[in-house]
């Protein structure tokens, strides 16, 4: 274990203040891949037309 109280407290403030960064970088994620999957739809699928 670490020795030293002052890292100890940093590490705690640390952690106390959540996954923000995981949470975002998910979202971004997510968005671009909806983002493509909407891009795909307009440009391939309505294109072709109704099949019948």
């Amino acid at each position: 274990m670490n020795e030293d109280p002052n890292e100890d407290a940093k590490l705690d403030e640390i952690v106390r203040s959540g996954p923000g960064g995981a949470l975002a970088l998910a979202g971004i994620a997510t968005a671009i891949v909806i983002g493509l999957w909407f891009l795909f739809y307009f440009a391939v699928f309505l294109p072709r037309g109704v099949i019948q």
